[in-house]
C-alpha cells in the first residue's frame, strides 16, 4: 500500500526590526546593523538548508510621544544593498527583502529586484508591504495620501506593473556573440506600457528576464481584502496563526481563494513566523522560555504595547497593578508612531484584556505576557522536531520563518540540533535540489505569455 510523500518543510530565517522579542542586552547579542550579523545569520541558515533569508525593514524610526523607541534600530543599511552583499557570500539560500509598494515606483523597484536576481543567480524575493499613515509618508511627502482601502488598490496595480516589466523580455531576447558582443535578438525586448488609476508609464525596461522568470513575491494578508490580494498575487503568504485548528482554517481558506483565482493551490505556500526554546527536558525548556519572556517584556516594552492599544499616555499607571479602567481614545493623535497596529477593535480588545485580568487575577504586565507572541516550540530537540513536523504535515502551514531571541546566533541551536532530526524523518532536504529560490520552494517558473496576460 503506497503512502503519500511527506511534505517538505520550508524554512526561513529572519533578522527583524523594532520589536520586544529580541534580547538587546543579552551578553551574546551582537550588532543589528553591521554586515557580519546578516552574513552570520544567512550562512547559518544556508548550513541548515533553509530556503531563504528574510530581512524586515521599516521606513521610519518608530516613536512614542515624539521620542524614538529605545528598541528601534538606528543606522540599519538599505535592504537591497544588504541582500546584494549577501549574494556574494552565499551560494544557495534565497534572499528576500521587505520593500514598500506605497512609497516606491514600479520601474525602479522592478529594476532593482531583477538586478538582485541576476547577481544572486535567481535567489531574490520581494515581501510586498503597504503603508497609509502620514507619519511614514512624511519622509516621502505623501503623508496620508492613501486610505486603508486604496493601499491595496495601489499595491495590486504596482505588482501587476512590476510583473509586466519583468516579463517584457523573452527568454532568448539577449544573444551573446564573442566577436560582436551582446546584442538584442528581439527588437521589442523590454517595451512596456501600463495605464491605470495609479500608474501611467511606458518605455523600455533595461534588465533581461531573470534566471527564475521573476523573483518570488511574498505578502501578508489577514483581512478579507488582504487575503484576496495575497492569494491572487503572491507566491508565498505569511500566516499569523500558530495553533493548528485556526491555522488549518486559514490554510484552507487561502488555498480555496487561490483556486478561485484560477491558480494551482500548490503554487502558493503559507508560512507563519515562529520561535523556539530548546532544553534538556520539557521542564528545562519551559523554564528557559519563562526567563526569556520576562526579559522581553521590559517596562518600556509593556508600556509601548498598552499605550498603542489605549492611544493614551499611561506612564502614571503601575505596570504591576490593575488594567486601566479608562477607555481607549482612538480619535486622539497617535501616541505610538510607525508601529503596525494589529488590533481590529480597540474597545473589544480592551474588554477582553479586562476579562482576562479579572478571571486570572493578572496585572497589566501579566495580561501583556499572556497575549504577547511567544515561542511556539518549547522542549527537547526531539519534541520540537515532532511538534513542528506534525504542524506542517497536518496542513497548519507549508513551513515557518524562524527568528531567535538573540541576534545573530539565535538560530544556531536549531540548525545544529533540530535540523538533523527533521532530515532523518525525510521532512527536510539534506541538499539543495535547485539553483534558484523558486526551484527550491517547488514553485513553477511563470510562463512569459501567461504572466503578461494575467498582469494586463
Amino acid at each position: 500500500m503506497s503512502t503519500a510523500p511527506r511534505k517538505q518543510i520550508i524554512l526561513a530565517a529572519y533578522v527583524g526590526g523594532v520589536n520586544e522579542h529580541t534580547l538587546w542586552e543579552h551578553p551574546d547579542a551582537g550588532s543589528q546593523i553591521e554586515f557580519d550579523t546578516f552574513r552570520q545569520v544567512a550562512q547559518t541558515a544556508e548550513r541548515g538548508r533553509f530556503d531563504y533569508f528574510f530581512l524586515a525593514e521599516g521606513l521610519a524610526l518608530r516613536e512614542r510621544a515624539g521620542r524614538v523607541f529605545e528598541h528601534d534600530i538606528a543606522g540599519r543599511p538599505d535592504t537591497l544593498a544588504v541582500l546584494a552583499a549577501l549574494a556574494a557570500v552565499t551560494d544557495h539560500i534565497g534572499l528576500v527583502g521587505t520593500l514598500n509598494a506605497t512609497f516606491n515606483e514600479p520601474y525602479e523597484l522592478a529594476r532593482q529586484l531583477a538586478s538582485l536576481d541576476h547577481l544572486s543567480g535567481g535567489r531574490a524575493g520581494w515581501n510586498v508591504v503597504t503603508s497609509w499613515d502620514a507619519f511614514t509618508g512624511q519622509n516621502f511627502r505623501r503623508g496620508g495620501f492613501l486610505s486603508r482601502d486604496q493601499r491595496y488598490t495601489r499595491a495590486e496595480e504596482f505588482v501587476g506593473a512590476v510583473r509586466a516589466l519583468w516579463d517584457s523580455w523573452s527568454e532568448d531576447a539577449v544573444v551573446a556573440d564573442k566577436e560582436s558582443g551582446v546584442f538584442l535578438a528581439d527588437a521589442d525586448a523590454g517595451t512596456f506600457a501600463r495605464h491605470g488609476e495609479q500608474f501611467d508609464i511606458e518605455g523600455r525596461f533595461t534588465v533581461p528576464r531573470s534566471p527564475q522568470g521573476h523573483p518570488i513575491i511574498v505578502q501578508a494578508g489577514v483581512s478579507p481584502q488582504g487575503r484576496d490580494f495575497a492569494s491572487a498575487n503572491s507566491d508565498l503568504i505569511f500566516s499569523p496563526f500558530h495553533r493548528l485548528a485556526e491555522a488549518r482554517e486559514f490554510y484552507a481558506d487561502i488555498k480555496a481563494r487561490a483556486r478561485a483565482h484560477g491558480r494551482n493551490p500548490d503554487d502558493l505556500k503559507i508560512i507563519p513566523s515562529t520561535g523556539f526554546v530548546l532544553g534538556d527536558s520539557k521542564t528545562d525548556a519551559q523554564e528557559k522560555a519563562r526567563h526569556i519572556l520576562e526579559q522581553q517584556l521590559s517596562d518600556r516594552a509593556v508600556q509601548v504595547l498598552i499605550e498603542q492599544l489605549w492611544n493614551r499616555d499611561l506612564s502614571a499607571y503601575d505596570l504591576d497593578g490593575p488594567v486601566p479602567e479608562i477607555e481607549p481614545d482612538p480619535e486622539a493623535p497617535p501616541i505610538i508612531q510607525g508601529r503596525a497596529f494589529i488590533h481590529q477593535d480597540r474597545f473589544d480588545t480592551v474588554r477582553r484584556w479586562r476579562e482576562l485580568a479579572e478571571t486570572r487575577g493578572l496585572s497589566i504586565r501579566g495580561v501583556v505576557a499572556e497575549v504577547s507572541a511567544r515561542a511556539d516550540y518549547i522542549g527537547t530537540p526531539e519534541q520540537v522536531a515532532d511538534e513542528l513536523d506534525s504542524f506542517i504535515q497536518n496542513d497548519g502551514a507549508d513551513g515557518v520563518v524562524l527568528g531567535g531571541h538573540v541576534t545573530p546566533g539565535g538560530i544556531d541551536e536549531f540548525v545544529d540540533r533540530v535540523v538533523p532530526l527533521l532530515q532523518e524523518r525525510g521532512s527536510l532536504r539534506t541538499e539543495y535540489e535547485a539553483t534558484t529560490l523558486r526551484g527550491n520552494l517547488g514553485l513553477p517558473i511563470p510562463g512569459r505569455a501567461q504572466a503578461l496576460a494575467t498582469t494586463a
